[in-house]
């Protein structure tokens, strides 16, 4: 999956992802103290999220009824992929070295980490 989500859309993704389904007037309403945002820029947004795939809506009584259509999940994994790509050019030793280098990982981390790289030796051998 190919997605690649602005720091905006995430915002109102994770709005959708919490609440949904969400009508343009509640989206507004919600993300106005956070964001300031507008119905003319929740529509815009919207619309953008539509053709990329992310969002979809069903005819409400009265309204359109916004839905998230990936997960979240599968978003953060594209996020994460698109990242890795652009950053690191598959060099994911450099990434962990700049991780460890920085001090930016946690020993529960470390034990994740751990952990992963155990269940891949296995599927490995």
């Amino acid at each position: 999956m190919k997605l690649n989500l602005s720091d905006s859309e995430w915002k109102l993704m994770n709005r959708l992802w919490s609440d949904a389904p969400m009508t343009i007037t509640e989206l507004t309403a919600a993300m106005r103290d956070e964001t300031g945002w507008s119905k003319n820029t929740v529509i815009t947004m919207l619309s953008r999220l539509e053709s990329k795939g992310a969002v979809r809506y069903e005819e409400g009584s009265r309204a359109k009824r916004y839905f998230p259509a990936v997960a979240r999940e599968d978003a953060a994994m594209a996020e994460t992929e698109n990242f890795l790509s652009k950053v690191y050019s598959g060099r994911l030793g450099l990434m962990m070295s700049a991780m460890v280098d920085s001090q930016a990982l946690t020993e529960d981390d470390i034990a994740e980490l751990t952990a992963i790289l155990e269940r891949a030796g296995g599927e490995h051998t």
